[in-house]
């Protein structure tokens, strides 16, 4: 079986948006709280990819595949801060891998791999939130992420549960 962990550019991007919504949908039905409520339409999962092509051009958004046999199974986001004071540091987002092919490495491989893109980018710094008391919490704990807190009824989950979130770091 071969799979790959690779950083697209816009053109390699723009290909993948079907897919990636579909990967998107996945998620947010599975309960996810990432933004979106189930149900999620194909269009407008389309339409927040579509949504980044702007910062993957601007070299502000990089975004990270895994593909397995070909086919794309996962995705995470690193987004560099906007803020001119704050140029050594990034946010994660939108850490998604499809749920067939959960438990099988990918979203480490993906973790593993925006760390190295953004030390090649000069960063040192990582911030991202997850929904309080979650697997993918204890996931990012695991990989060394520092959890600061966590702020009670911050958001709906995906299919409708008010859920807390916890705010993470990373000096990378």
């Amino acid at each position: 079986m071969s799979s790959k962990i690779c950083i697209d550019d816009a053109a390699a991007f723009e290909k993948r948006i079907p897919r990636l919504a579909e990967i998107l949908i996945d998620a947010v039905a599975g309960g996810a709280g990432v933004s979106f409520m189930h149900p999620l339409a194909q269009k407008d999962a389309e339409d927040f990819w579509i949504g980044q092509l702007n910062g993957i051009k601007a070299g502000s958004t990089f975004p990270v595949i895994a593909e397995h046999e070909g086919q794309t199974v996962g995705i995470v986001l690193l987004i560099k801060a906007w803020a001119p004071n704050q140029p050594h540091r990034a946010d994660i987002a939108k850490m998604l891998v499809h749920s067939k092919y959960r438990r099988h490495g990918f979203a480490t491989q993906l973790i593993k791999a925006l760390e190295d893109r953004a030390r090649s980018l000069g960063l040192s710094l990582l911030t991202f939130d997850a929904v309080a008391g979650s697997g993918a919490a204890k996931f990012y704990e695991r990989l060394g992420f520092i959890n600061v807190g966590e702020i009670p009824g911050y958001a709906y989950s995906g299919t409708g549960k008010l859920d807390g979130t916890c705010f993470f770091y990373k000096l990378i």
